[in-house]
């Protein structure tokens, strides 16, 4: 009898299989152990024996894989019968099998395995019911099978900052409004600043006397000033020190610092952790695009879809999806393929180009300069009720019609720079930050100055109290401005520039209507305007502490409002884009936002002088000055540990500390990535084994055939001779 070579045994006992020996993944393993000498046949062949085995053991079960089948057997064995990829038949099996074992337990057993079981599904149903709470998930989910997973990210950005500020607004009413509402009512007395009768605390009222016209009610509520100044909406009106409760005080500007850090340093915290899970579903996805491919067509379809319409929605998101995949592919392959004539055209007009986008925003800046300093000399005399309006708006209406030309600019201009569609988003991006951002930064430069700056050159109060008695709240009043003028800016774009052309582009059969056609969702735009507002509400909070309510307000009718303008006004794009990247990077442009947001307030903070007519500092040099003070009324015990944190030497530590800590997890990281790269280079080489072993196979069949045909022709011939 024959013996069979893919269990035969050399002498070393090590199993030796020729055709294992001959795949791809053994061979390469052998190429790379093969030694640098010449002369080392012993080496090769014990070698060789070792790879063999190594081989062999490869393919069988070892002690990491039983341990891992182990766990995912008890895994298996938690989980509810019906979340199993079982047949129905199976599942009843399992469902016996499972009350079979439940009765040879003993009571105990039972009973924790029930709790468990019980506990499990409260938490199921739970989180099912906080999941049907989400803000907008029925729409979001509507507009993401009609216009892909782009234009969702931008929609599930604006939801996140819908609750970022409504939490500023929970923490601001929390704890600085609401005891001032509640102090009237406890049972014990407010003391509140102190007004020394000197000129620095002198702050004359704004609001209108007599008879007041309509319009000019309408003009307060728009700038801020009049009847809004003295409320609860700018930092003018917070004149408590101390709120004196039954069991405890209240100290008001101590809660009014705290609560500041707080807001700025939660929304540093959940910034950095949803763009930490979006950079690495980017780096998921960006590393391996076949990987992409295949779960998507493979296994991106959702079976617990029973409805028509959610069916059409899940098939055309993975369509939009797929569409993405290939325009970035089909664009990797056109940059692969330019030529050297090709590449120094495309990059002679990206000069020119970039050239053209730095004049443009100097002429922005010099624009919002001249308008600032214009602005501020007309104030000084009153024409009339008209020019006066428009003076004292000139700065932020040249900033609003600059934000609004710019990024139009922008977006056309990157059409000729032959860009992917994902770095066309990141490009303009960044264009359009720098212009909105920096022309926030030229106006408060501005502001700085004027409040700064007096006339006989030294400021008796530290700063210009002639002209801005109450700065605070004229800082408040600006970034009200912004706020309400970038809202009323997005509000007549949709109805007086989208649906009018929605209209033109429908009823009318010119050929110029036709050329300018539907539009398209502008993403960069669209999120540069949101990132631009969240920045004024950073930078107001602390001088309007009622600025991030109306943030929220301005957010939720802006996602209903840019919803119509996307069902009725947009078509889907022509050039579509993966979501991944724009949404980790949306977010890194909301954190550069941040950052720059809290520059001003620092400064405003600690280094210029707190107004001594208004506000809950009154009664220090700047607002910082509340928390050391604050820090030397407490005991002996928790002064010292509070200043030993603050302390050069534990700053140092820390740092050294932190130093270590990032060495450590970058080391990690970079091992984690190389055993992700063997691994992923070891999938490679089973799909070349498993390709391997089907063509021997398919060739072995083949050998049975003709062999199976040439013997049966031969018995059939030899049938035929036999009865001659």
């Amino acid at each position: 009898m024959e013996r069979d070579s893919v269990f035969h045994t050399d002498r070393l006992g090590a199993p030796r299989n020729p055709l294992l020996d001959q795949l791809p993944s053994y061979q390469s393993l052998l190429y790379r152990r093969k030694p640098s000498a010449s002369g080392s046949t012993m080496r090769r062949g014990s070698s060789r024996t070792r790879l063999g085995s190594s081989s062999s053991w490869k393919w069988g079960q070892t002690t990491v894989a039983r341990q891992h089948e182990e766990k995912h057997r008890t895994q298996t064995l938690q989980r509810p019968v019906r979340e199993l990829p079982k047949p129905m038949a199976e599942k009843r099996r399992d469902k016996d099998q499972r009350l079979e074992q439940a009765r040879d337990l003993s009571s105990w057993s039972q009973w924790r395995q029930s709790t468990r079981r019980t506990l499990r599904r409260l938490k199921e149903d739970g989180f099912e019911m906080l999941s049907n709470l989400e803000l907008w998930r029925g729409d979001i989910h509507v507009i993401e099978g009609m216009f892909g997973t782009g234009i969702l990210s931008y929609f599930s950005f604006l939801r996140f900052l819908v609750l970022l500020n409504f939490i500023m607004f929970l923490l601001m009413f929390g704890f600085v409004m609401l005891p001032i509402i509640t102090a009237p009512h406890a049972s014990g007395n407010t003391t509140f600043n102190h007004v020394d009768g000197s000129e620095c605390s002198n702050y004359p009222s704004t609001s209108r006397r007599g008879l007041v016209v309509f319009h000019q009610h309408i003009t307060d509520l728009l700038s801020g000033v009049g009847f809004l100044e003295q409320t609860y909406l700018f930092y003018g009106y917070y004149k408590v020190e101390t709120i004196h409760f039954p069991k405890f005080t209240y100290n008001l500007p101590l809660a009014y610092l705290l609560v500041t850090i707080a807001y700025l340093f939660l929304s540093l915290i959940w910034i950095v952790k949803r763009s930490a899970s979006g950079f690495k579903r980017k780096l998921v996805q960006d590393e391996d695009r076949f990987q992409s491919f295949c779960n998507k067509i493979f296994a991106g379809w959702d079976f617990c879809i029973v409805n028509d319409s959610a069916a059409r929605l899940k098939r055309s998101s993975l369509l939009y999806e797929l569409k993405t995949d290939l325009e970035e592919e089909r664009i990797k392959q056109k940059i692969a393929d330019r030529t050297q004539k090709e590449k120094c055209r495309i990059y002679l007009i990206r000069v020119i180009l970039n050239l053209f986008v730095i004049a443009v925003l100097a002429a922005c800046f010099y624009s919002i300069y001249i308008a600032t300093n214009f602005s501020q000399k007309a104030q000084m005399t009153k024409v009339n009720f008209l020019l006066d309006l428009i003076y004292e708006y000139l700065p932020s209406i040249v900033i609003t019609l600059a934000n609004f030309i710019t990024p139009l600019i922008f977006s056309l201009i990157i059409q000729y720079e032959d860009y992917s569609p994902a770095f066309e988003i990141r490009f303009t991006l960044m264009r359009c930050v720098f212009m909105r951002l920096t022309s926030i930064c030229v106006l408060l430069v501005s502001l700085w100055g004027q409040i700064t700056s007096c006339q006989e050159g030294n400021c008796v109060c530290g700063y210009n109290h002639i002209l801005y008695p109450c700065w605070e709240s004229r800082v408040g009043q600006e970034m009200y401005k912004l706020m309400i003028f970038d809202f009323i800016i997005i509000c007549a774009v949709t109805v007086f520039v989208e649906f009018p052309r929605k209209l033109i582009v429908d009823y009318c059969d010119c050929g110029l209507a036709k050329w300018w056609g539907q539009q398209e969702f502008a993403i960069p735009q669209n999120v540069l305007e949101i990132v631009y507002g969240q920045t004024i509400c950073w930078i107001g909070t602390f001088y309007c502490p009622l600025l991030p309510a109306i943030c929220t307000i301005k957010y939720f009718i802006i996602f209903y409002i840019k919803k119509v303008t996307l069902v009725n006004n947009c078509r889907p794009a022509t050039r579509p884009f993966r979501a991944s990247s724009s949404h980790f990077f949306f977010l890194a442009v909301l954190l550069i936002g941040l950052a720059l947001a809290c520059v001003p307030v620092t400064i405003g903070i600690a280094q210029i002088s707190c107004s001594q007519a208004c506000g809950p500092f009154v009664n220090y040099t700047t607002s910082w000055e509340v928390l050391p003070r604050t820090v030397f009324q407490l005991p002996a015990g928790a002064r010292t540990f509070l200043l030993a944190i603050s302390s050069e030497a534990f700053a140092v530590s820390l740092f050294v500390v932190t130093c270590l800590a990032m060495f450590y997890i970058i080391a990690l990281a970079g091992a984690h990535k190389r055993v992700i790269d063997q691994l992923r280079e070891q999938l490679v080489m089973d799909g070349r084994d498993k390709r391997y072993l089907i063509q021997k196979l398919c060739q072995a069949q083949r050998t049975c055939a003709i062999r199976s045909t040439g013997s049966g022709s031969q018995s059939h011939s030899s049938d035929r001779v036999s009865p001659s």
